[in-house]
């Protein structure tokens, strides 16, 4: 698995495809989310399977937060013409989980390495602004337990102050919010609550995950 970020990162918003045809060449380009290095692989292997008639399936990914790891393969277009400047948008755009696969059936007419260049870059380019974007913020979970006759009203509380409210569980003695708060939050938050709740209500850290929106 990749390691977890400490800070937001941007990824695409799921799997999709785009196609773009030059000189009668046809380059379709594969997005897709990912959670590590295996699930990139994976993902590059289904396109070629799918996709085996195809002249080129060349690749790039980034996966991985604090140290991420980047892989790109040409295959067989010439040295530096297309899994270079594929993984090179991936960079520019400040995307991470993120695997593109580039397939070209050959139409005939040579674009030469500026070419080739420009229509690798392209193709993952205009996929990824047709896919869209989305950010994903690290928070800390937190249950937040409340007797059964305060919590429906402490779960409005928490939605309208903005927390995000990720699940309940309802308990014999209570009930448990499950509540995701930036991490820089969360000494805020364990004040707000005891002010919300005259100290009726606790939080107890449970965890690390993420919030995504859309960008």
């Amino acid at each position: 698995m990749s390691e977890p970020s400490a800070k937001p990162y941007l990824t695409v918003r799921g799997s999709g495809t785009h196609e773009l045809e030059i000189k009668k060449s046809r380059f379709i380009c594969h997005l897709a989310r990912v959670a590590d290095e295996d699930e990139a692989q994976a993902f590059i292997a289904g396109i070629r399977k799918k996709y085996w008639d195809a002249r080129h399936n060349c690749t790039a990914f980034v996966v991985g937060g604090e140290s991420p790891r980047e892989r790109s393969s040409d295959d067989g277009e010439p040295g530096g013409t297309a899994g270079v400047p594929m993984l090179e948008v991936l960079r520019r755009r400040g995307l991470t989980d993120t695997v593109a696969v580039v397939t070209r059936y050959f139409g005939g007419i040579k674009l030469g390495a500026g070419g080739l260049v420009r229509a690798y870059g392209s193709a993952v380019s205009e996929a990824v602004d047709a896919i869209g974007l989305l950010e994903r913020r690290p928070v800390t979970l937190l249950a937040v337990s409340a007797d059964h006759t305060r919590a429906g009203r402490l779960e409005n509380d928490l939605r309208a102050a903005g927390h995000v409210v990720r699940g309940l569980s309802y308990e014999p003695t209570g009930v448990l919010i499950e509540v995701g708060v930036p991490e820089p939050e969360v000494t805020a938050f364990h004040a707000w609550l005891a002010e919300v709740t005259g100290g009726a209500a606790e939080a107890i850290e449970a965890g690390r995950s993420y919030v995504e929106a859309l960008v």
